[in-house]
């Protein structure tokens, strides 16, 4: 039985993917959330409802392609919408520093090194806000579940799929700090 909707089977209790996402967010990717949001609702969705509005009135709308496709459109750009407003609701902003700026907390900026020496610059931030490009991390992967709670110079071990993997925690700093903690 072949489907583009099959999928191998996973056990519910063993899938990563089924365990629950923390809630955290930090104050820049919640005004992200909100701009993005405010675009979709004030910008794109007025907009594309028009050009639906202006493919329906050509005619036919069984094979006026301009409406199929803007009518899919405007579907994706309601449910992201809905999306992002029930996630904002959902959402617990953190903005405010740690008691303690030595350790590793949400919203960090770490240093790592690894044991070749080369350096890795991370940041911990909330499953919504996640940029490999920037490096920045989720609270839920594995790497900064192991990183919570250190301080600098403390040893850290990650399974990777090439094996554990030792790091150091080199640095820490959160925004708004000077300099960081070393």
């Amino acid at each position: 039985m072949k489907g583009r909707n099959m999928t191998r089977w996973r056990d519910p209790a063993k899938d990563p993917r089924q365990q629950p996402k923390s809630n955290l967010i930090t104050a820049e990717g919640a005004a992200r959330l909100r701009a993005v949001l405010d675009h979709l609702s004030r910008v794109k969705r007025p907009a594309i409802s028009a050009k639906v509005g202006e493919a329906a009135a050509q005619g036919d709308r069984s094979e006026n392609a301009d409406y199929t496709y803007n009518k899919k459109e405007l579907n994706r750009v309601i449910a992201r919408i809905g999306y992002l407003t029930k996630r904002l609701d959902e959402l617990q902003i953190v903005d405010r520093l740690p008691a303690d700026t030595s350790k590793v907390f949400f919203g960090a900026y770490v240093d790592l090194e690894d044991e070749g020496g080369e350096q890795i610059h991370l940041r911990i931030v909330g499953h919504d806000e996640i940029d490999t490009k920037k490096r920045w991390i989720s609270i839920d992967a594995p790497m900064a579940k192991a990183l919570l709670g250190k301080e600098v110079d403390d040893d850290i071990t990650v399974l990777t799929p090439n094996g554990e993997t030792f790091y150091t925690v080199t640095a820490i700093r959160y925004p708004g700090m000077k300099s960081p903690s070393t």
